[in-house]
């Protein structure tokens, strides 16, 4: 082994900011301090999200409408926080010390948050009857335990993917094709963390007491970090870039000064700094130039004006690695929006789906009753099923006939989940129809349940677990492999992005339907009684959404250039 073989060659160093030597640090002897950490955390924020509802209502007495409005208002602050922590990761801490950060912040508030629900004098008061009566503080320490507990999320979020992504080396065939199974496994532990949460957890709010159902989750948080940083010695950490805002600025009014100026016929004239030397961004190996978007390469072409004064102005000239960023970016974007409509038809298992299941036959066995809720385990079961026969057995035999190391594209990938999350809408939708004629039939209109058993939901949860499977899974790998190495963080919380986005889309679309079918005294599509309703019409609107949504996709995905950085492997 050369000495050039010794260290990673993707710009990553050790805890002591030295280069990283492969044979010590990274690959998958890094992965299982990651994968607890986020197994940990996943299951400390799905047992704090998924009855909250019913605490706020119960304990901080609140009506429905208040409640289910800080609920949501909570889960979307918990997707856009991670903007902030992926700034801070990208531009200045890095990925590992933010991830540390806002791991305390985090414990911080699950700790606040179990104090107000199990303390005396801290946790809200009630009556004989049940009935509770917060005062101004206990709210207080309530919301601010849950608020600490966002931002927490939001610094961990975006990092945490990338930072276990980081653990493998570009530019090594063996460790790059590990790198897509890590992604995989990653959420295989999102997952066995929400299957606790919404199973043993759920039962134990329930049945135990509040202070026991938010303080396992604290503990597990607790335990989230001390897994992190049990890792600290053998982990791989990408240096952060400066700010990336800054740098795409910088490109912008570079173009902009230099509108006029004429393009060079040989690319390799466009400013960049030389073989020898570093790229200019910290951090981040140099990109190679590319044909599209060629306004922004106006910011590389030097002029005599650029060096009076000796040291370059990033204001007016930038290096080509630096204009591939802004234009690795752009090219993410149509990518991304397409994310959003199969958000949206995810986001049913939480809404729709369980209405639907209100309405059906909730027993299991002679006498014993579920919630519709509790079939989203069908969700998770079907994610930790489909992970590893992707992983072992789709990847394997695909990978016969394409050649490709990862069996599909990332891109193939996603598209194949968003082909497969149309057959849920259209699974669902037929449920609804056969449901409906057994109203029509029996007259079973006033009927709160009707003689269907609710097991018949199974198929369409289990559907979109494998659409997950690809498209989610997808989406964490090629946000990741896309993004400038500078940025990766930045990407991945862009990614996130697109959750919040499609929870408000299906809201707006509910609203549209709902204005739109009722008017002229007429029940519409969603009415309180859904045996008067057609809410079957919803989930082909859905279907028809989505398929529209992958023929866009088909072209965009077409088009699109994969980013080609110095010394990786295609």
């Amino acid at each position: 082994m050369t000495e050039l073989d010794v260290y990673t060659k993707d710009g990553t160093t050790d805890y002591r900011k030295e280069p990283a030597v492969k044979n010590k640090t990274g690959t998958w002897k890094a992965c299982p301090f990651i994968l607890g950490n986020e197994c940990c955390e996943r299951l400390a924020y799905y047992g704090i999200n998924t009855n909250m509802v019913n605490y706020l209502k119960t304990k901080m007495h609140q009506t429905n409408v208040q409640a289910v409005n800080n609920v949501t208002t909570w889960s979307g602050t918990c997707y856009v926080t991670p903007l902030i922590g992926a700034f801070l990761a990208d531009a200045y801490l890095g990925r590992y010390r933010t991830i540390a950060t806002f791991s305390i912040i985090y414990v911080m508030g699950m700790t606040l948050l179990t104090l107000a629900a199990s303390v005396n004098g801290l946790k809200p008061n009630c009556d004989s009857q049940g009935v509770c009566e917060p005062t101004g503080l206990q709210t207080a320490i309530f919301f601010i335990g849950l608020y600490l507990i966002a931002l927490g999320t939001g610094g961990i979020k975006p990092c945490v993917s990338s930072f276990g992504a980081d653990q493998f080396d570009d530019s090594d065939e063996k460790e790059k094709r590990s790198k897509s199974s890590f992604f995989n496994w990653f959420y295989f532990s999102i997952n066995i963390g929400a299957l606790v949460a919404a199973s043993v957890l759920v039962y134990i709010q329930t049945n135990v007491g509040w202070g026991w159902g938010f303080g396992i989750p604290a503990v597990a948080m607790a335990i989230a970090v001390v897994s992190f940083f049990s890792g600290t010695r053998i982990y791989r950490n990408q240096m952060p870039g400066g700010s990336p805002l800054t740098r795409i600025f910088q490109v912008v009014v570079a173009a902009t000064r230099k509108f006029k100026a004429s393009m060079p016929a040989d690319s390799s004239l466009l400013y960049e700094t030389t073989a020898d030397e570093e790229s200019a961004v910290k951090g981040s190996r140099k990109l190679n130039h590319t044909e599209e978007l060629k306004f922004f390469d106006k910011a590389c072409i030097e002029t005599e004006s650029d060096h009076i004064k000796g040291k370059v102005d990033p204001w007016r000239l930038c290096t080509v690695t630096q204009v591939e960023e802004l234009k690795s970016i752009i090219r993410l974007l149509p990518i991304w929006a397409t994310g959003i409509i199969f958000s949206a038809v995810y986001s049913q298992m939480g809404t729709l789906f369980v209405l639907q299941g209100n309405t059906m036959d909730l027993h299991m066995g002679p006498s014993f009753q579920i919630p519709s809720a509790t079939l989203s385990i069908f969700d998770t079961l079907s994610v930790l099923f489909w992970v590893p026969v992707y992983d072992q057995i789709i990847i394997p035999f695909v990978r016969r006939f394409t050649g490709h190391r990862n069996g599909f594209t990332q891109l193939q990938r996603m598209g194949i989940g968003l082909f497969i999350s149309i057959f849920a809408m259209l699974a669902a939708a037929a449920l609804e129809i056969v449901r409906l004629h057994i109203v029509k039939k029996n007259n079973y209109y006033d009927l709160d349940h009707i003689p269907i058993s609710v097991f018949w939901q199974v198929p369409q949860y289990f559907i979109i677990g494998c659409a997950e499977v690809f498209t989610f899974i997808g989406q964490l790998e090629f946000f990741y492999e896309q993004a400038p190495d500078a940025m990766r963080s930045f990407c991945s919380a862009l990614a996130l992005i697109t959750n919040a986005l499609g929870n408000y889309l299906s809201t707006a679309l509910v609203d549209i339907v709902s204005d739109v079918t009722t008017k002229n005294g007429k029940q519409g599509w969603i009415p309180n009684n859904l045996n008067y309703g057609h809410l079957h019409y919803f989930f082909l609107l859905l279907a028809v959404l989505s398929v529209i949504n992958l023929v866009v996709y088909c072209i965009v995905a077409r088009f699109y250039t994969y980013k080609k950085a110095a010394g990786s492997i295609d």
